[in-house]
């Protein structure tokens, strides 16, 4: 058996060149940050060498003026938003912090190289939205730069965009350049129950398309009952907050309320986007199709979270029904597995590609692949398609 040789670079070049050494001996490099996802993806081909972030720890720069930070990859996202908030700050990132098991601190490289996100997406995007420069370590010991530390700065190519949601098989990000939002001072949610998912996902259609500027606007299903909960932020949050209950009303939900101390609410829309024993799903449809999902989820007694206006939910079922499951979506629905027992991903696809219908997807990618890291040195196997 052979040994994994584990690094932790704590400079930019240091990282670099343990990359570069690493494809000059035809060594597989798993590129590591605090661990919370190393589940996710395909298995891939087993590393010789793992690269941890961990040592890139620096909060680089924090320009409050400009609403703007430079952190390096090992950053704890936590640690992060407790600096921003002191400026009455913060980044619009919050995926669950830790992952199924010990596991905890998700680090900013690992949240945007897996594209992770949470509620505020709603509102504020993805990572990829809120990155506006970016530095990485490629496998032949290239350090890459573009963006810039401005947000309308659009100088070069944008490597942001591409190595978020890559899952490290492109290079190692360093640093991230990050733009900021201001901390809500107060908010309020409105909450309004569903006894159906066709019910609760017409709802939700009708909240999304109301022009009351949502914080968040997520749906919950569990055990044959939906929640419709809408956050408002702000000095105008309760006065927002019931036009969104009385919308709620007219929709047809009931047990309408208003909370002004919801932070554990959201706390577990976030939680419920992991799974300790089960599998995990992320399906993304149109939102029009969001009762369609919230039935497959009762049908295959299942627990979902997701987000109501932009269609992505988090499935949590036995990992015996994931092909039922599959089979009961939308037949556009594309669908990720993310948390799952070892015996269910060696036996499921956890990307669900129709390699027929996506054929053409999965050529551009092996490309880019190719071109980023000819020598298949980072992360080998675990990106769609066995990239």
């Amino acid at each position: 058996m052979s040994t994994v040789t584990t690094r932790a670079p704590t400079t930019f070049e240091d990282a670099a060149a343990a990359l570069a050494a690493a494809a000059a001996e035809g060594r597989r490099v798993r590129i590591v940050g605090a661990g919370t996802k190393l589940g996710w993806g395909n298995p891939g081909t087993p590393a010789d060498t793992e690269l941890h972030t961990t040592g890139l720890d620096r909060i680089l720069e924090h320009n409050a003026g400009d609403m703007t930070a430079t952190l390096e990859a090992g950053v704890p996202l936590e640690l992060a938003q407790r600096t921003f908030a002191a400026a009455g700050q913060m980044l619009a990132l919050d995926p669950p912090l830790g992952g199924p098991g010990p596991a905890s601190g998700a680090t900013i490289g690992g949240v945007v190289a897996t594209g992770d996100c949470g509620p505020l997406r709603h509102r504020y995007g993805a990572p990829r939205d809120l990155v506006v420069g970016v530095t990485v370590a490629l496998s032949d010991g290239t350090i890459a730069r573009a963006g810039g530390k401005v947000i309308k700065n659009v100088a070069g190519y944008d490597l942001a965009k591409l190595f978020a949601g890559s899952y490290g098989t492109l290079g190692v990000i360093l640093s991230l350049n990050v733009r900021l939002h201001p901390l809500p001072e107060c908010s309020v949610t409105a909450l309004g129950a569903a006894a159906t998912g066709r019910l609760l996902g017409a709802a939700a259609v009708a909240l999304a398309a109301a022009p009351l500027e949502f914080e968040a606007l997520d749906v919950a299903w569990s055990g044959g009952r939906g929640m419709l909960l809408a956050r408002c932020a702000g000095p105008e949050a309760r006065r927002r907050a019931v036009r969104a209950a009385r919308l709620m009303a007219d929709a047809g939900l009931d047990e309408t309320e208003l909370s002004d101390q919801d932070g554990r609410l959201w706390e577990r829309q976030r939680d419920h986007q992991r799974s300790e024993a089960g599998a995990l799903m992320r399906v993304s449809v149109a939102p029009t199709d969001l009762a369609t999902v919230l039935t497959a989820a009762e049908d295959c007694g299942g627990r979902l979270v997701g987000r109501a206006a932009l269609g992505t939910s988090y499935i949590e079922v036995e990992p015996g029904v994931v092909d039922r499951l599959r089979a009961l979506l939308p037949a556009r629905a594309a669908t990720v597995i993310l948390d799952a027992p070892v015996a269910l991903r060696a036996q499921v696809d956890p990307w669900g590609v129709d390699g027929e219908r996506r054929a053409g997807e999965l050529e551009l990618m092996r490309r880019v692949k190719l071109r980023f890291d000819p020598s298949g040195t980072c992360n080998p196997g675990v990106f769609v398609g066995g990239i």
